[in-house]
């Protein structure tokens, strides 16, 4: 049963103790468009609000998991430990370090990774994350900025740049990269900590096809709290692809979830050998299947399977303004 590639980034899924103020932070200072307001489904007490470009194409989502008791994050290793955002070009960068700087937000200089200019900087719970120059990609299509972003779209976020892992047992989850999911090996180079970084690629690569492997042994565990990455997603082609994928799995004898109705998209989670939540999810069918296009993320949707219980969800849900 012969499977696709795998087509790259999909979307990284976060956790947040403040729903207002990471919506504030994500639109209107990274000026993100909230596509989606909507629940976790695993538990729909608390939302779940997806940041993308103008329609929430596949590679473009940063989600969250608002988790309003979650603690503080006690950074380490078995984690996502750097989700990295792109934007058009080097000139772009400049723009982003005064913006920063009006707002207060604590950032880096411009440094070069992987032949790359790249800005570092964190959100206001420490989330880490690092804008990533297009200006010489030629891999996997970046998405499109919404042109009503209070960011100008020649300097907008086009979608998820190359996703950081932090491991300590670096041949584990470079093997299941390679032999399972079907990366590839690209280089190795060295960060701002001296620490290797190796560099695998998937679908058409560059920013958007890539995942960095950061070798740590010298540290515990990750422990997550608001400002850690829950999961990360790669993307596949339609359910008849992701439904090939949970059948190499069960033969490989790799524990998952099995197929996972999330109406937005259909999903497939399991752990990589380290404990980091990976998940398979496919590119449609989208965002406007339940709102249209001018009014994406304005009121809370439900799957349809949820519909019944509105009411009582509503009425858990702290009220989050997100209309235009």
């Amino acid at each position: 049963m012969n499977r696709k590639p795998l087509k790259g980034i999909h979307h990284v899924s976060a956790i947040t103790g403040d729903a207002k103020r990471n919506y504030e932070f994500y639109t209107k200072i990274l000026g993100m468009r909230l596509v989606k307001k909507t629940i976790n489904q695993d538990d729909p007490s608390v939302y779940h609000l997806f940041y993308a470009d103008e329609r929430g194409n596949p590679g473009t989502d940063l989600t969250f998991f608002e988790i309003p008791m979650a603690g503080n994050t006690y950074p380490g290793t078995n984690s996502i430990s750097t989700t990295s955002l792109r934007v058009p070009s080097d000139e772009a960068l400049d723009f982003w370090q005064k913006r920063f700087d009006e707002f207060g937000i604590d950032h880096d200089e411009v440094s070069k990774e992987y032949g790359r200019a790249t800005v570092a900087f964190q959100d206001f719970e420490g989330q880490r994350l690092l804008l990533v120059s297009d200006e010489n990609n030629d891999g996997v299509a970046p998405g499109k900025p919404w042109d009503k972003s209070p960011v100008p779209i020649e300097y907008g976020i086009q979608g998820l740049g190359p996703i950081f892992l932090t491991v300590p047992k670096l041949e584990l989850s470079e093997t299941l990269l390679i032999n399972v999911l079907g990366f590839s090996k690209k280089g190795t180079y060295a960060s701002g900590n001296k620490n290797d970084v190796h560099v695998y690629e998937t679908g058409e690569g560059g920013t958007g096809g890539e995942v960095h492997l950061v070798h740590r042994d010298d540290l515990q565990p990750e422990r997550q709290g608001r400002g850690s990455v829950h999961h990360v997603a790669f993307r596949v082609e339609n359910e008849e692809e992701l439904k090939k994928w949970i059948t190499y799995l069960k033969e490989l004898r790799i524990p998952n979830s099995g197929f996972v109705e999330r109406y937005y998209f259909k999903s497939l989670y399991f752990r990589e050998p380290n404990g980091i939540l990976f998940e398979l999810a496919t590119d449609g069918p989208g965002f406007e299947g339940d709102e249209d296009f001018d009014h994406l993320g304005e009121n809370l949707a439900l799957p349809p399977y949820f519909e019944q219980d509105r009411a009582e969800i509503e009425a858990r849900l702290k009220p989050l303004e997100t209309k235009h």
